[in-house]
C-alpha cells in the first residue's frame, strides 16, 4: 500500500488542464448544470481514482460522466451506470451500500479501488486517442502504486484497450495473440488477470444487453480470482 503516494497523484489529477477540449466541456457543464441539478455547484474538475488502497481488485471505467461524476467529484456517483455498477458491487461484497450519490455519502469500498482511463467527462462520451494518451501516465501510476491488485475489470472495449496500453508501460510483456474485449473475456498476464465486463450504460443495462446476474457474475468472478 502506497497512501502518500495516491494522495500525491490524486493532487496532480485533481489540477489537471492537458486536454484544452475537456477543460472547456467540463467547466461549461459545471458552469451551465443540467435543470435536475440547477442549486447544486458542479466538481468541474478531473476526478482521481477512489477506494481500497490495499484492493486485489482494480475496476477501470471510461471516463466521468458530465453530470455524474463531473456533477458530484466522484467516478460512477450520481448517475445511472453508477447505480448499476455499486448495486452490483454491494450485492458481491465489495461496497458497504448499493447506492452512491455523493461524495460524502457514506460509501465504502472493500478489496476495490475504482478508476477511469480518461479523468475528464469528455463531449458526447467519447475522448480522441490524444486525451487517452494524455491521461493514461496517471493510470499507469495508479496501478503501479495499487500494490495488492491482481485482478482488472475493465468495463468496456476503450477500459479493455486503455488496460492493455497500461499493463505494456509497466513493462509487463503484451500478450500475444492481442486478447480481444468480450463479456466474461479473460486474459493472464504477469500478476494481472483482466476480466471483461460490458460497461454499465443506459444504452446495455437498458437494452438488456447487460443484465444485473451478468455483471454480478463478473464481480464475483474477479473476487475468487484475487482470492
Amino acid at each position: 500500500m502506497n497512501e502518500a503516494g495516491l494522495r500525491e497523484l490524486e493532487r496532480e489529477v485533481i489540477s489537471c488542464r492537458l486536454c484544452p477540449r475537456l477543460v472547456a466541456w467540463r467547466e461549461e457543464v459545471a458552469r451551465v448544470r443540467r435543470a435536475a441539478f440547477a442549486t447544486e455547484e458542479y466538481w468541474g474538475k478531473p476526478l482521481p481514482g477512489f477506494g481500497d488502497p490495499d484492493a486485489g481488485v482494480l475496476v477501470i471505467g471510461l471516463a466521468p460522466a458530465a453530470h455524474g461524476g463531473n456533477r458530484t467529484g466522484r467516478i460512477f456517483t450520481g448517475d445511472r451506470s453508477g447505480d448499476w455498477l455499486f448495486g452490483s458491487l454491494y450485492r458481491t461484497g465489495f461496497a458497504n451500500q448499493p447506492t452512491s450519490v455523493a461524495r460524502d455519502d457514506g460509501l465504502r469500498l472493500r478489496e476495490c479501488y475504482i478508476a477511469a482511463a480518461v479523468r475528464c467527462a469528455p463531449p458526447a462520451n467519447k475522448p480522441t486517442p490524444q486525451e487517452r494518451d494524455n491521461c493514461l501516465p496517471y493510470l499507469v501510476r495508479e496501478v503501479g502504486l495499487l500494490e495488492s491488485v491482481r485482478v482488472i475489470v475493465a468495463l468496456g472495449s476503450f477500459a479493455w484497450d486503455a488496460t492493455l496500453r497500461v499493463l505494456a508501460d509497466l513493462g509487463v510483456p503484451k500478450p500475444r495473440p492481442r486478447p480481444k474485449f468480450g463479456h466474461g473475456a479473460e486474459f493472464e498476464i504477469d500478476r494481472f488477470t483482466v476480466v471483461g465486463c460490458f460497461h454499465p450504460s443506459q444504452q446495455n443495462t437498458f437494452t438488456g444487453k447487460l443484465t444485473e446476474p451478468m455483471i454480478d457474475a463478473v464481480f464475483e468472478r474477479a473476487r475468487q480470482l484475487a482470492s
